[in-house]
């Protein structure tokens, strides 16, 4: 694809209004002054002062920091540029595109509510509202004739691209998925294994360096069980492919995902299905593994992949021979983009809402897998459920993804919807956590969920009352 001739005919750039001014949002304002199309002037944050620092770190002139909406209109008439502490200081500005990037569910749910209300196209980079209530803002935006659009740069924008790629042209999904955030490295000569900075002995990893003819079940048990001190389920990746559930109609092959400990060329090996024997019960499925890698070799930078049945041997042993990526048995090959550019790519996603008001993930997204949350140690009434940190994880929390439905008091809830509430029950380990065991009567993101489950799932919850009285 022509990417010139695809949005060719603007009549002027793209105005953007990013919210959220942290890794992903300081890369998207650094690249917004190199993209021709797009004009990024507005940027909002916790405070106007972060927001300015963030601008004037990409070089942004004559930043002005606005604590009202007559603050705002003034400096947009000026020519500024605008930091702001609350996005209901700017929403009234003549901007095409909200880029939500702050990563707070609560939060984000507001302001992409707050843009949709104003007339906004929004590209929501926040995943943890998108898992929640995505299809739900996607739907009250089309009725505007806005769109609510995930973002390339980050995996499910990606990936979506990557399994819709192949489906157009006729290639059979085996799995499709991505990496994790963080490579494993092995070095053998220290007898250790290294991820996003922890390192552990490992003195006997390097026999299970090489798959050769071993079970790969075994094998990756075998690997699993080696690197047991290094975290091998991060909520994230399984948040990211809740999102891309929304858009391409693939389903986890278990709740918690396989997630093996990988080298790239086993990827197509390991996740094939029991037949061709690889770890999956079917088709059709998604999934995550963690790179391994020796120092110095190459790493698939979170990047995304599909694994496709190989129908024709002649074909796919020319490509074998060009370098592709083919299964133990040649069963399977590997097609992938071993990239993520986070901000500094985003620019497309907006511009395709801005221009041609098109979503980068589908026209009709539609809740098929919900991201929940499960207590790895008893939580006692009362306990806060902080999410904190870069993968706003929660302390004895894991996740796992379950078949979307209604919300109701006695069903699991949503990880970002149980994210930063009080228990008001406690929860045994090994449970999910329920709606009816938060404190969340006030969330905006609640009411946003309540919305969708009506819009897609209505009768299937008059049915659930009726039943329950």
């Amino acid at each position: 694809m022509n990417f010139h001739d695809y949005f060719a005919g603007a009549a002027r750039p793209v105005e953007a209004c990013i919210v959220g001014t942290g890794g992903f949002g300081r890369s998207f304002l650094a690249q917004a002054a190199r993209v021709p199309l797009m004009n990024v002037r507005i940027a909002v944050d916790i405070d106007s002062a972060t927001a300015a620092a963030a601008l004037e770190s990409v070089g942004a002139d004559k930043v002005v920091e606005c604590h009202s909406a007559e603050d705002a209109s003034r400096a947009w008439a000026e020519g500024a540029s605008i930091a702001a502490g609350d996005l209901a200081h700017v929403i009234h500005l003549p901007f095409d595109v909200l880029v939500e990037a702050t990563g707070h569910p609560e939060a984000g749910a507001r302001h992409t509510e707050l843009a949709i209300e104003a007339g906004k196209h929004v590209a929501l980079v926040s995943k943890e509202v998108d898992s929640v209530v995505g299809p739900g803002l996607a739907a009250l935006a089309a009725r505007k004739g806005r769109v609510v659009t995930p973002v390339d740069g980050d995996q499910p924008s990606l990936l979506i691209g990557l399994v819709t790629w192949a489906e157009v042209l006729g290639f059979e999904i085996i799995c499709a998925g991505k990496s994790s955030e963080y490579d494993f490295v092995l070095d053998p000569a220290a007898g250790t294994l290294t991820s996003n900075g922890v390192t552990i002995d490992t003195a006997g990893f390097g026999d299970l360096l090489e798959l050769g003819e071993q079970d790969v079940a075994e094998f990756v048990t075998a690997r699993a069980k080696a690197a047991a001190e290094l975290p091998q389920r991060a909520v994230p990746d399984l948040c990211e492919l809740a999102v891309v559930s929304h858009f391409v109609d693939l389903v986890p092959d278990r709740p918690d995902l396989h997630c093996p400990i990988a080298r790239i060329s086993e990827v197509p090996t390991f996740l094939s299905t029991w037949d061709d024997g690889g770890l999956l019960q079917g088709e059709r499925r998604m999934d995550v593994f963690h790179c391994l890698r020796l120092p110095g070799e190459i790493s698939f930078a979170g990047g995304v992949f599909v694994v496709i049945r190989c129908r024709d041997a002649a074909s796919w042993e020319l490509l074998a021979g060009k370098g592709h990526i083919l299964s133990r048995n040649g069963a399977t090959a590997m097609v992938y983009l071993p990239r993520h550019l986070l901000g500094l790519e985003a620019a497309t996603s907006v511009l395709e809402a801005g221009l041609k008001g098109l979503s980068s993930g589908a026209r009709h997204p539609r809740p098929r897998f919900d991201l929940i949350a499960i207590a790895d140690a008893d939580l006692e009434a009362g306990t806060l459920l902080t999410a904190t940190g870069h993968h706003h994880a929660i302390e004895n929390v894991s996740s796992a993804l379950v078949p979307a439905g209604p919300l109701e008091a006695e069903r699991p809830a949503p990880f970002y919807l149980v994210a930063n509430r009080r228990l008001v029950h406690p929860v045994k380990a090994g449970s999910a956590i329920r709606l009816g065991d938060i404190a969340a009567e006030d969330s905006c993101l609640l009411d946003l969920r309540r919305r969708q489950d009506a819009f897609f799932f209505g009768a299937d919850l008059q049915k659930a009352r009726e039943n329950a009285v």
